[in-house]
């Protein structure tokens, strides 16, 4: 959680030229509060890695310049996690964070952890963004936002993602869900 407020308070500096299509690199090293009794990186340990470096990204496109004049903040919608190696203690290791794409609720977004060259895993989370009163922001109107140089249209989702999307029904908008 220290990192996670680190890099949410203190953000790196924006990238000039990022655009919100970029990938955008967080590196990282496995610490002792990392891991579990198995002596391998926890699985919710992973998921706050990936809070870590989607604030990366939004720090990237200077973005929490542009939410924070609105009172806007990202909030996880649905995530799902594949793992391929385990991470260990003193590991260095990379987290790409691409966005995939969007609808009119969610931003779709891969992570993927590498290290030494090698996949590690691979994440995805359906994000969106709250306001002021929890109002629910159009994904489309982050979109503008963050990256006025990207395309109004969403790119294709990748068949997988798309799948895990309508198996989740993540873009579907329940009054009674945030």
């Amino acid at each position: 959680m220290i990192q996670l407020t680190w890099a949410s308070l203190r953000p790196r500096k924006p990238v000039p030229g990022r655009g919100l299509l970029d990938p955008s690199v967080t590196r990282m090293r496995v610490h002792p509060g990392d891991l579990d009794l198995y002596l391998h990186v926890n699985n919710g340990s992973y998921l706050q890695m990936m809070d870590v470096a989607r604030s990366n990204f939004i720090a990237d496109l200077d973005g929490f310049a542009k939410i924070g004049d609105r009172k806007w903040y990202p909030v996880v919608a649905a995530s799902t996690m594949t793992y391929k190696r385990s991470l260990k203690l003193g590991d260095r290791f990379e987290i790409t964070t691409r966005v995939l794409g969007w609808d009119e609720r969610v931003i779709y977004i891969e992570q993927v952890f590498t290290c030494r060259g090698q996949l590690y895993g691979r994440g995805y989370v359906a994000g969106r963004f709250l306001g002021p009163g929890n109002a629910r922001i159009p994904a489309p109107d982050v979109v503008a936002l963050m990256g006025p140089e990207a395309p109004v249209q969403s790119p294709d989702l990748p068949d997988d993602v798309a799948a895990w999307a309508r198996a989740l029904d993540v873009a579907h908008r329940d009054p009674d869900w945030v």
